[in-house]
């Protein structure tokens, strides 16, 4: 796994292996890039199920001004953390917490994020918990913000009200869906 482009191209970067968890192959995450380049620069970035930190030092590399990484797991947790510091990353907040609670604490934060990037590992109901958080606070995306979502599972968007699918690409199994407010 390595930085695709920026400041810290070519870097790579440390993994792990659990059960249930697979990083954004470099392909998918070169695409995910090429389509939300225009967002990046001096963006705020989520990435709520943050794994290595992948997606959220991506965006650093590629001039985000701060990137929220979240997790619940410590493994996790602990390589997002060895990352950051390999790269001298000085502009990220690391949260160890599940992805509600982490939203919830960013809503009575009255946090903003351009980008949020969500890639839950195991691909239950996850991704519609959080996307469902989101909609229902949709002050936590900025007016021209996005939603990156990736997953191999068929999601239906529509039932979410202040959302709209931007861009969708498909890679194999893989789908990555770009959502906008409305």
């Amino acid at each position: 796994m390595k930085i695709i482009s920026g400041k810290y191209k070519g870097r790579i970067l440390k993994g792990f292996d659990i059960f249930g968890t697979r990083p954004t192959m470099d392909r998918v995450k070169e695409s995910i890039f090429a389509m939300i380049q225009d967002y990046v620069k001096d963006s705020i970035v989520l990435d709520l199920y943050s794994g290595t930190g992948n997606l959220a030092i991506e965006a650093i590399s590629n001039g985000a001004k701060k990137a929220y990484l979240v997790d619940n797991n410590k493994i996790a947790i602990n390589t997002i953390k060895d990352n950051i510091k390999m790269l001298n990353i000085d502009n990220t907040n690391i949260v160890y917490m599940n992805a509600s609670d982490a939203l919830k604490s960013f809503i009575d934060d009255k946090k903003v994020f351009d980008i949020i990037f969500l890639d839950p590992p195991y691909q239950t109901e996850e991704l519609n918990k959080s996307l469902s958080i989101i909609n229902k606070n949709i002050d936590l995306l900025s007016k021209n913000g996005i939603i990156v979502c990736e997953t191999e599972l068929k999601i239906d968007y529509l039932k979410y009200d202040n959302l709209v699918i931007y861009k969708t690409r498909s890679y194999g199994k893989k789908t990555v869906n770009i959502l906008k407010r409305k």
